[in-house]
């Protein structure tokens, strides 16, 4: 076998593997055709030789790039920083890349498309994960199929075509939880009204609430945007209700904080007058004061789903299960005795 070089070439590693070269190309591309046995003698004298295949020949052989591309809107800043950092730690020490694009949900829809296409044609990445609410757009994940691109969408969409938790589901446990908690006054920062993903959890808050025949009139319910500044105004018309709700929940973490911040504007301490509860568990949810008590959506493991199926030999379309989870943190404070195991209810099937 030859000694290790630096100038070694694919010619040559076909050459020392007996295959032929178009067999090593193969090899590197991941073909399916390519045998076991063969697959395991050309890696054995790649490791033997240390040959380190020339990526920008191999970008042009596959007209890809090796690039994985987040594509989102920037809306949801916690969100964004779960699932960036849950990509990162998947393609860690692998050939791709990980690139973010911003598209900003415009005017017109077409005018997302349009950039998400010139996105595609000018970088060639070799797959696509798309953020809410952009996921929620079966036009641009059709442009991706059709521009030959892997595409993996986040969040609630119609179908099972998503990665996602049951939204729906889990606001309904996480209202049954406050419920449960003594809290029968319970406000929400609902997000977008175009979004998917906040429709599903108004729906849950909704379910929860005529389960335990409450109110939840249209003075209970307010819009944000999934903004902090959506949050402040929010939390203000809130806690302008008479009577005053006892625990508000928000749709994201970034709204929650901002109702923290109208309550504290006015004079209203939490937990110990108005208890507040986010959504998402990003790492805002921890940093607040008091820190946040979140439904956390498992958003970094989905990320790293995400890119196993980017990733992998054949194209995946598999539901498959995520769970979300309460994390309790100071900003609940119960009113009632809590039944023993109550944290465990709120665990939900994805």
């Amino acid at each position: 076998m030859k000694a290790p070089s630096a100038r070694i070439t694919i010619t040559e590693i076909a050459q020392l593997a007996g295959v032929s070269k178009k067999t090593v190309s193969r090899y590197f591309n991941h073909a399916e055709l390519l045998g076991e046995e063969t697959r395991a003698r050309v890696q054995a004298v790649i490791a033997e030789t240390g040959f380190v295949p020339n990526a920008q020949a191999r970008a042009l052989a596959l007209r890809r790039n090796f690039l994985v591309a987040l594509i989102h809107d920037g809306s949801d800043r916690g969100v964004l920083e779960l699932v960036e950092t849950g990509m990162a730690e998947a393609l860690e020490g692998g050939e791709l890349a990980l690139v973010l694009q911003p598209i900003a949900q415009a005017a017109t829809s077409a005018d997302a498309a349009v950039r998400l296409r010139a996105f595609l044609d000018r970088l060639r990445p070799t797959g696509v994960v798309l953020l809410p609410p952009l996921s929620e757009r079966e036009d641009l994940a059709a442009l991706c199929g059709e521009a030959g691109v892997r595409c993996v969408r986040l969040g609630w969409v119609r179908g099972e075509h998503g990665l996602a938790c049951d939204e729906r589901g889990a606001m309904a446990g996480l209202v049954r939880w406050l419920v449960e908690q003594g809290h029968r006054r319970i406000g929400l920062v609902s997000g977008p009204e175009t979004s998917l993903t906040a429709q599903q959890r108004e729906l849950g808050y909704l379910d929860a609430m005529a389960d335990h025949g409450l109110d939840r009139g249209p003075s209970l319910i307010v819009a944000g945007d999934n903004s902090f500044e959506s949050g402040i105004s929010a939390g203000r018309l809130l806690l302008e209700v008479s009577p005053r709700p006892s625990a508000i929940v928000a749709c994201n973490d970034e709204m929650a904080a901002g109702v923290l911040h109208a309550a504290a504007q006015a004079s209203v301490p939490v937990p110990s007058a108005l208890s507040v509860v986010g959504f998402d568990d990003a790492l805002l949810a921890a940093r607040t004061w008091p820190p946040l008590t979140s439904l956390r959506v498992p958003w970094k493991r989905m990320a790293r789903e995400a890119v196993a199926r980017i990733t992998a030999e054949t194209a995946q379309q598999a539901y498959v299960p995520f769970t979300a989870e309460l994390v309790i943190r100071d900003s609940v404070r119960p009113l009632a005795a809590v039944p023993s195991g109550t944290p465990g209810s709120l665990l939900q099937p994805g």
